[in-house]
């Protein structure tokens, strides 16, 4: 997406004030998880807080890497657009789903991440990462040599590894939104959350994964 094809609002709205508006959409999203005062609705769930906590937290990586990729020099503009788009959709993603948890004064992390999925048809992840010593717990992260390795990179190797990343990234995220859309302790806002996710990031691994191909390189072991 160039700075031609991006709305209106998003060219006249700077770094900063975008970033007060999502927060904004997001604590109104909140304010609609049920009709009626806070005092008046149904609490989130363990599975709607451990959601929000940790989905949000592995959007901050996928915005990290996506602006990262755009700060790096020689990329192609069709990497641009698909990192700018990333950047909108995933940063209005995590305003809704804090949102959510600063309406009911929640946490905006949690001590435990992934204890949620552990739960049900679900499974814990505490070995995901085994390979890795200093990676999070949580499905498809990257570590930080590998974040510390793309911000190294510039052209088509910067596009790689970026796409090698954020693939891998997003069908972490899947494996999330899956488990959180069959939870049956999930509410309705995060069930319908968790199915955009599953259609959107399945489209753009899709898209990611054409995009790798045509630099003859091929995606990360999940």
């Amino acid at each position: 997406m160039t700075t031609e094809q991006r709305p209106a609002w998003l060219q006249i709205a700077g770094p900063a004030s975008l970033a007060v508006l999502l927060v904004a959409i997001g604590v109104v999203v909140g304010s609609v998880w049920s009709p009626g005062s806070r005092d008046d609705v149904k609490a989130m769930s363990a599975a709607d807080i451990g959601f929000a906590q940790d989905m949000s937290t592995h959007h901050d990586q996928a915005l990290l890497m996506a602006r990262t990729i755009l700060a790096a020099p020689g990329v192609d503009p069709t990497i641009r657009g698909l990192a700018d788009q990333l950047v909108v959709a995933q940063s209005a993603e995590s305003a809704t789903m804090r949102g959510w948890l600063q309406f009911f004064e929640l946490p905006l992390t949690s001590d435990e991440p992934m204890s949620w999925m552990s739960h049900g048809d679900s499974h814990a992840h505490g070995d995901l990462s085994a390979d890795i010593p200093d990676a999070p717990l949580m499905p498809g992260m990257a570590s930080t040599d590998e974040l510390g390795r793309l911000a190294t990179l510039s052209g088509d190797e910067a596009e790689k590894l970026f796409l090698q990343l954020m693939i891998r990234h997003h069908r972490g995220g899947l494996e999330m939104a899956q488990a959180a859309y069959n939870d049956d302790r999930s509410g309705p806002a995060t069930k319908q959350l968790a199915l955009n996710m599953l259609g959107d990031q399945g489209n753009e691994i899709g898209q990611m994964s054409m995009l790798l191909k045509e630099r003859g390189a091929e995606p990360l072991p999940t």
